[in-house]
């Protein structure tokens, strides 16, 4: 018997093509590593090294890179069984410049469309996405059609199943580049707020979405939380709001330590960790991932996200 699932990733998947030559522009790179990457890649290799049941919505291309991202999934440990391989379009790819400690610009290749911005409904294993006790839905999802049907109909079921013991999660994931028409993001933004229990996004993030933490909050959100970067992060809820101070890392790439936030955040709520906690341990986390060159394959094991959480600062 297959065993249940504990928290769904609706997000993107890719190949992430990283260089070995940090401050360099893209035309002087020499070499790259692939690592699989995109929201869906991240979050879901970071909670499944954290030992939480998961499972990716998205979408892969038939090409080796696409049976590449699968394979190191499953390897992690991550539920590929809703992964779906499109016979037409290729996997997406992104290819990274390297400025610490701030500066990662990223060139994708997505346009027109992707696998996983093809992602359908009749995809997703609707009876288990409802009863999940987690669930995420990354910002990028809503940027262009069939995927942002899709996103919205898994809100939109969520919170129409009530709130019960379940935590939906709206990642704003704010990437002007994965956007046809960047100007939509705020009214999407907007839209789904109304169907999360839960946001998560920087300062930049909200700013971008067009949306202040008591508009949220006024929506029926009940915990937000903001990363904050070297500064820590904070969680706002109806009884206000509550900051802690992040950890000191040297930074290598900046690229992935919001995702690794994001998955420690979920453990931490499955865990049942009182807010204060919570935060602590996404910072940790995300200073963890900042720290190494790649995204999912730098995502911590639980020991390594206490140990720098319970480290004094």
């Amino acid at each position: 018997m297959t065993a249940p699932v504990d928290a769904f990733v609706l997000g993107r998947v890719l190949a992430d093509l990283y260089p070995l030559q940090s401050e360099t522009l893209l035309e002087d790179v020499r070499t790259f590593e692939r690592f699989v990457g995109g929201y869906g890649g991240n979050v879901g290799i970071g909670l499944a090294r954290l030992g939480v049941r998961t499972a990716v919505l998205s979408g892969v291309g038939d090409d080796g890179h696409g049976r590449f991202i699968r394979k190191t999934l499953a390897a992690e440990g991550v539920e590929t069984r809703w992964l779906v391989t499109n016979a037409v379009h290729r996997t997406a790819l992104a290819f990274a410049e390297l400025w610490p400690p701030d500066r990662f610009p990223l060139l994708a290749y997505r346009f027109p469309t992707c696998p996983d911005m093809e992602l359908r409904p009749a995809d997703l294993p609707w009876p288990e996405l409802v009863a999940a006790a987690l669930v995420y839905v990354s910002g990028t999802t809503l940027a262009q059609d069939p995927s942002r049907t899709t996103a919205m109909s898994v809100l939109a079921g969520r919170a129409g199943a009530g709130a019960g013991d379940r935590t939906t999660i709206l990642d704003l994931d704010w990437r002007p580049g994965y956007w046809s028409r960047p100007e939509d993001y705020p009214t999407w933004m907007r839209v789904a707020t109304g169907h999360a229990d839960t946001l998560i996004g920087s300062e930049a993030e909200f700013e971008a979405a067009g949306l202040t933490t008591h508009e949220a909050l006024a929506a029926g959100v009940r915990r937000i939380y903001l990363k904050r970067g070297p500064a820590g992060a904070a969680i706002v809820t109806a009884e206000g709001r509550l900051d802690v101070a992040g950890a000191r890392v040297p930074v290598v790439n900046g690229l992935g330590a919001g995702d690794a936030f994001a998955a420690a955040v979920g453990w931490s709520l499955l865990r049942g960790d009182p807010p204060q906690r919570q935060i602590h341990l996404g910072n940790a986390a995300g200073a963890v991932v900042a720290s190494r060159l790649a995204c999912s394959a730098a995502m911590p094991s639980p020991d390594e996200v206490l140990a720098l959480a319970d480290t004094p600062r």
